[in-house]
Parts: structure tokens; sequence; C-alpha cells
């Protein structure tokens, strides 16, 4: 992964059994709010409001996020189940990386998901469609930012002062 650190930071290499285990808690940690923000998903298709304040092209659109969301628990599980299935007993470098990746990867639809989410709802609420959608890119943009950007660039750190 990306090693830019500051001048001066420890650094502390992990024995790939700690490695495996920081990914999988780290899926572990992220699956229950996945699963809280499909059950709020799938809860909204039953409400009234849905059907009558959303036109067919707009319930599309949650369809699609529910999707999103789907895709994003199929991908941020894909680590555990492979290991349970592959590597067992044991832990390899290959899967540390590829359990990495795949959580960067399952990042990129959750964020497209709220972001579609954030945009019905701010219809739903403010009745305007051009600024809904400049609320749902940017909500968008600012996951990008913080989740991709942020990380690799190492800008929190030089904003924070770390040296």
């Amino acid at each position: 992964m990306n090693k830019r650190l500051p001048k001066g930071q420890a650094i502390e290499n992990l024995p790939l059994s700690k490695a495996a285990q920081l990914i999988l808690d780290e899926s572990r940690m992220l699956l229950p709010s996945i699963q809280a923000l499909f059950g709020f998903q799938l809860i909204a298709v039953f409400n009234q409001t849905f059907s009558d304040k959303l036109n067919s092209f707009e319930q599309q659109l949650h369809l699609l996020a529910i999707g999103l969301v789907v895709l994003t628990t199929i991908t941020i599980m894909t680590p555990a189940a492979y290991h349970r299935q592959m590597e067992v007993k044991e832990v390899t470098e290959s899967f540390i990386h590829m359990a990495s990746k795949l959580m960067l990867i399952s990042m990129m639809p959750l964020s497209l998901s709220i972001s579609l989410d954030f945009y019905l709802v701010s219809l739903l609420i403010l009745k305007n469609t051009s600024f809904s959608l400049v609320i749902g890119v940017v909500s968008f943009v600012f996951f990008i930012i913080e989740w991709m950007i942020v990380p690799r660039t190492g800008i929190l750190n030089r904003l924070l002062g770390e040296r």
C-alpha cells in the first residue's frame, strides 16, 4: 500500500497474521453500517411516500442505490469467504493485498449509493431538481476526496501539522 509517511514517523511491520486480522476486523466493522443502510433502503420502498412523491425514474434510481449496496456487501465480504475456503490455516501476502483492494473497491459503490439516496431525499425535501442534483454530486465528490485522495496525498497530516 501507499507508505507516504511524514519525516521521522515511526513504522512497525506487522506479521501477516496480524495484518489479516486487521483487514478482516475492518471489514467486520463496516458491515453493520452497510446492513443498516440496506435495511433503510428496503423500508423506503414500502413507504407510501415512495410511490406518491417519486416518479418512475426516481424509483429506479433508488433501486440502483439498493443494488450498489448489495454490490458493496458482496465485495466487502469476499475476503472472509475467500479466506475460509482457500487459506484456512495460512495467510499470504496476496490475501492481504486482495482484501485491501476489495475494501477500497467497495467504497465506490457505497459512496455512489449514499449520494444517489441523498439526491432523492434532497429532492423530496427541497422540491428542486437542480439543487438536489448538486447536493448529490457534491456529496459523491466529498466521498472521493476523503476516501481516495486525502489518504494518498498526506494532506490530512499536513493540515493537522503532523511532522
